[in-house]
């Protein structure tokens, strides 16, 4: 665990490139010989160059899809049931203190579809070990949710073409 007060920092927006830049932010501190947690809370089960990368970093990183997918497929009470047991797996993950760093990707999409309430991530970020860096990310962040983190950033949308498929090594 990392020295000091750990900072929490929030990625949002409507722009590509949230959970790009929280895999920047891992990557970063994995070389600096940080144990990172990273947990994937929409993404299923598909095979990405992240997924494929982490298997390099065995020890050192745990990267986790607990997703059913996106939303909009499927049944929305097993995303309910599935969203609440990711979040319970975060909480003792973070709990545990075995980590420096803990990316909550896609989290906020768990506030915003009220699978969880935004009172549960503000207790996790308060009840945090002292010295754990906490990234989350996702669009449509509650306002609480940014007053309660140290850095937010907003990736905002230029252009970014709806009818392209998503590619491997760019989207995924």
């Amino acid at each position: 665990m990392t020295e000091g007060k750990g900072v929490v920092i929030l990625i949002t927006g409507n722009g590509k490139g949230k959970t790009s830049s929280a895999l920047g932010q891992a990557f970063r501190a994995l070389g600096q010989g940080w144990k990172v947690c990273f947990l994937q809370f929409i993404k299923g089960e598909w095979t990405t160059g992240e997924k494929k990368l982490a298997q390099k970093f065995t020890g050192q990183l745990l990267f986790r899809s607990l997703g059913k997918g996106f939303t909009w497929e499927g049944e929305l009470a097993e995303h309910i049931k599935v969203g609440r047991e990711a979040f319970q797996f975060a909480r003792k993950e973070i709990m545990r203190g075995k980590y420096d760093l803990v990316i909550l990707d896609e989290l906020t999409y768990l506030i915003r579809y009220e699978i969880i309430t935004e009172q549960e991530v503000l207790e996790l970020i308060a009840k945090r070990p002292a010295g754990l860096h906490l990234v989350i990310t996702g669009r449509n962040a509650t306002k609480g949710l940014i007053e309660a983190c140290d850095i937010v950033s907003e990736i905002k949308a230029i252009k970014f073409p709806q009818d392209t498929p998503a590619r491997e090594g760019i989207e995924y």
